[in-house]
């Protein structure tokens, strides 16, 4: 049997395991300890696992997850999200559908300082879905734009998922981090738009709208939140300035959070010990996903498949733009069964040596490689909120427990087509990705 039947037939066998709803991690180390047996017997996977675990784990630039992990805990504990959505409301809050896009716009904030679409959206459900209903906005309006502004906090910097990228791609974490910014904010924007055509073409799904603010109401909201602008200035700032390295501005981003969750009160009693709980269980899920992961990657590796398919393609003559809309694809249908982590782990070794062996507008090698992790990472997104997982609409649902999780999906929808449309302006026009990257190369 070849290796690419051996490769093909453990594939099978992963997707059992997950349909039995065996944890990600552990459903990938099996099939690829077995498959490596397979092919090249239990020595070699014993000489593997004595040297390949160590070599990644202490790997020092993933030292960033768990810093920035429980930056986001602080954050969440430290009450900045409540700052954030009042400040939005403050300046767009009388527009048609304003309160839903001043949540999108709190989501974005929260996101610079958290990197995780999960946390940010139960964060920020907790605190905008309460107005929202208040202000009577239609069920679906008013889950939809928080599960969608959710998904922010992977593409915002820092994020998360983006470092494992860096790491996996052998990028530069802050160029990636540059690269995120404009495919962030438009992100934003678009979901602000979808808000304003949703609401002219209901009225009432925006609710009767909230009084203007004068300006001087305004400028208060945003000296309130001044934690989460000193926070994201120093991380940011410190990263392009040359001061930080990516692991230094997450420690130095830990600390400032840090206190300012202590001085709203957010550290009192059990709140500590939460965040620190939270940190450690977050990154031993990724920890147990990435060492998942690089086993099935080895097997895959010995087995030759990820070089035969590379070879398949390039015989088939498939054009690169229909191979990159291929893959968009697979993703899309992977983003139903699974999430973001657990996509880029498995996905990237085998997918980003097919993009880099291809020409995508004269692209350079280190450009493509961030340019296809700006657009995975924007397919991915859309995992979190279409069906049957969706991550983020579950974590909606389990703040809006009166609302249906029907109501919830169908309130998404408007919002996917944005998400479609975003993917061929980032497709066709890479200078998106880019131009944040050229200007302060």
């Amino acid at each position: 049997m070849t290796g690419t039947t051996i490769g093909l037939t453990m594939g099978v066998v992963m997707m059992g395991m997950l349909a039995l709803r065996v944890q990600i991690g552990i459903a990938m180390f099996l099939t690829g300890a077995i498959g490596y047996v397979w092919v090249s017997g239990w020595d070699p996977l014993l000489a593997y696992l004595k040297n390949a675990p160590y070599g990644r784990f202490s790997l020092y630039d993933l030292s960033v997850v768990p810093l920035f992990l429980l930056m986001g805990q602080f954050a969440t504990h430290g009450g900045l999200s409540r700052a954030l959505f009042k400040a939005g409301n403050a300046f767009i809050g009388h527009w048609k559908g304003g309160m839903a896009m001043a949540g999108v716009a709190s989501c974005a904030g929260f996101g610079a300082i958290c990197g995780s679409s999960l946390a940010t959206a139960a964060t920020m459900s907790h605190v905008v879905l309460p107005e929202l209903k208040r202000h009577q906005y239609k069920p679906g309006l008013a889950t939809g734009s928080l599960a969608a502004g959710g998904t922010l906090g992977i593409l915002i910097p820092p994020s998360v998922p983006l470092v494992i990228y860096a790491i996996l791609a052998e990028q530069n974490i802050a160029k990636l981090f540059l690269a995120a910014f404009v495919p962030g904010i438009l992100a934003a924007i678009g979901y602000m738009v979808v808000i304003a055509i949703v609401t002219r073409l209901d009225p009432e799904a925006g609710g009767p709208g909230t009084p203007k603010h004068s300006w001087r109401e305004r400028i208060s909201t945003v000296i309130d939140t001044w934690p989460v602008l000193l926070i994201f200035t120093v991380v940011i700032g410190g990263i392009y300035s040359g001061l930080f390295t990516p692991t230094e501005a997450a420690a130095v981003g830990v600390i400032a959070t840090g206190i300012a969750a202590w001085k709203s009160g957010g550290l009192k009693g059990e709140g500590l010990m939460q965040c620190i709980y939270g940190t450690a269980t977050g990154t031993g899920m990724m920890f147990l996903i990435l060492l998942g992961a690089d086993m099935l990657n080895s097997f895959m590796a010995v087995s030759q498949m990820p070089a035969e398919a590379a070879a398949w393609v390039e015989s088939m003559g498939f054009g690169p733009f229909t191979v990159l809309f291929a893959i968009i694809v697979i993703y899309l249908l992977l983003g139903c069964v699974m999430d973001s982590l657990s996509m880029i782990l498995l996905t990237v070794p085998i997918f980003l040596p097919i993009i880099l062996g291809m020409d995508y507008f004269g692209l350079g090698l280190e450009e493509k490689a961030i340019w296809f992790g700006m657009v995975a990472l924007v397919v991915m997104e859309i995992g979190l909120i279409t069906p049957p997982v969706g991550m983020n609409v579950y974590i909606i649902s389990g703040v809006a427990k009166d609302i249906p999780m029907a109501t919830i999906f169908r309130g998404v929808m408007p919002f996917l087509a944005s998400d479609i449309a975003r993917i061929f302006m980032l497709v066709f026009f890479p200078s998106i990705s880019l131009v944040a990257l050229r200007v302060f190369s």
